[in-house]
Formats: C-alpha cells, structure tokens, sequence
C-alpha cells in the first residue's frame, strides 16, 4: 500500500475504437513500455524504470505539441512514478504534475481519447490524498468518472476505476455491477500484457467486493 489510498492508475482506454493505429510510432512505444514496467518488472526495480520513462514521456510530449494523447500518457507515467516513489520521494510533485497535464490537454480539442482522459483526472482525484495533504475530492472523481462513462460505456478501465472508486465509497452492489461489466469488455489484441495485468486487478476488487456482500 503505497502513500495513496491505492495509486493503481489507468492505462488508456478506447474500446473499439481504431485510433491507436493512428498514433505515432513513439507514443506506441511509450504505451508498451509503461504496461511492462506496471506488470512484468519486478518491484524494487520499478520506480527506476519509470523515472527513465518519464523523462521519454516528456520527450514525446516535445515531439507532438498540441495534441492531447502524449499529454495524458505523460501524465500516467509521472502518477505512476509517484506511486513508486511514495511519500518521501516526491511523490506529491508527480500528481500535481500529472493533474497540470491532464488539465492542459483537456483545453485542446476534443477528440477519440477524451473518455481517457476524464477517467484518468477521476482516478487521480480519488487516490490523491485531501487537504491539507493533496488535492483529493471525492464529488470531482465521481463527477469525472460518469463522465468518462458516458463517453465509454464498455470500456475495461472506464468501469475497472468507477467500480474500484465506488469500492472505496462503500457501494458495494454497485460496485460489484461496474467491476462485473469492467470484466465483460473485448480484449484489446494490440494491448495483452496492459488487459491481462488490469484484468487481475478487477478480480481482486471483485474478492473484496463479494467479501463486503457476503458472496466471497
């Protein structure tokens, strides 16, 4: 358990849409490296890899000036550095990095990875401890959240952080809904290792939840 509630943050998120066929080859590269690092490097080794990440992140953010999706991958490689880092590494400095990244590409045209975008400011405002520590708001996570819903009914990250979000509200049958959906979503054949990694992830939420209910 990190200095967060539980900082386990998203991996974009598109259901069926065709835009990563579209996103520039460095940006792919960026996506991939990220989801080894979350679930195939070890621990200890982790919060090197992705300080090594970030800095290519914001190199790839200099590459593509005025588009918004290097921005949000930018944003979950720093959120992921913090959960790394902890308390006494900077991890605060990471999160309201992030938040200003996320902030700044929402400002830009709308476009496919917008639901991305809102689910990954709902995860953060979530995790992120409150006042006086972070800027955690619970109202602006949920309120974030649907939003990205709204946008991505069936995606696997859309309704893994609404269900897991609801879990740390105590909403348990909703919860569980919203996980169960979160595990019914098509595999993405481009993306194994980010659906197989987030896929546990649901099914330990789901442990929790079915425990809560009486149903574990």
């Amino acid at each position: 358990m990190s200095w967060f509630k539980k900082l386990i943050f998203v991996a974009l998120c598109v259901g069926v849409l065709p835009a990563w066929a579209q996103l520039p080859q460095d940006l792919l590269q960026l996506r991939a490296s990220w989801a080894h690092i979350k679930y195939q490097v070890p621990k200890a080794q982790r919060g090197d890899a992705f300080e090594k990440l970030a800095k290519q992140a914001e190199q790839v953010s200099a590459a593509h000036p005025g588009q918004a999706a290097p921005l949000i991958w930018e944003a979950i490689v720093k959120a992921s550095l913090a959960n790394e880092k902890g308390a006494f590494g900077g991890a605060l400095g990471y999160v309201k990095e992030a938040r200003r990244l996320l902030e700044k590409a929402e400002k830009l045209p709308a476009d496919e990875l917008r639901g991305s975008l809102y689910t990954t400011l709902g995860s953060l405002y979530y995790q992120v401890p409150g006042w006086p520590i972070g800027y955690g708001d619970d109202d602006k996570a949920r309120s974030y959240l649907k939003k990205a819903l709204s946008l991505d009914p069936d995606g696997i990250d859309s309704n893994f952080f609404y269900g897991d979000f609801l879990l740390d509200q105590g909403e348990y049958q909703a919860a569980a809904a919203a996980l169960e959906h979160a595990l019914k979503a098509p595999g993405r054949p481009d993306r194994p290792v980010a659906d197989a990694g987030r896929r546990a992830e649901i099914e330990a939420d789901l442990h929790k939840v079915r425990a809560k209910l009486g149903k574990g």
